[in-house]
């Protein structure tokens, strides 16, 4: 059976589906309380490198680059430790990635959505 994994902004409303809520993003989104976030977790560690974010700097045209290079970060073992609890979490129920970005299809969160749908532990 494969995981319910979804990724949506941090900003939109949150639902029943959700299951476990995690924050995929290293910097706290701007305007958000921590009260009204709804977050079971706040992943720092799994967020790319401050380097990595400030070259991509969500320009879509760097997002296959970026999805490449955010792939290899996912192998050291800050990363790695991190991604194995997430798809821990994953295995266990449904998981929502949030993020602050806008543009969320060329985010982390769907880099990551992607990898834990595929099995996790396999090939980047």
């Amino acid at each position: 059976m494969g995981k319910n994994v979804s990724y949506h902004r941090i900003y939109d409303e949150t639902s029943p589906e959700d299951g476990t809520r995690v924050l995929v993003d290293r910097v706290w989104p701007r305007g958000m309380r921590k009260e009204d976030a709804h977050l079971d977790e706040w992943m720092r560690d799994i967020a790319p490198s401050t380097e990595l974010r400030h070259w991509y700097g969500h320009v879509p045209e760097r997002y296959k680059e970026f999805r490449r290079r955010y792939l290899a970060e996912l192998r050291d073992a800050t990363h790695q430790q991190a991604f194995n609890h997430l798809d821990e979490l994953a295995r266990q129920g449904p998981v929502t990635l949030l993020t602050a970005t806008r543009d969320i299809e060329h985010s982390q969160a769907a880099v990551l959505a992607e990898r834990l749908s595929r099995g996790g532990q396999g090939k980047a």
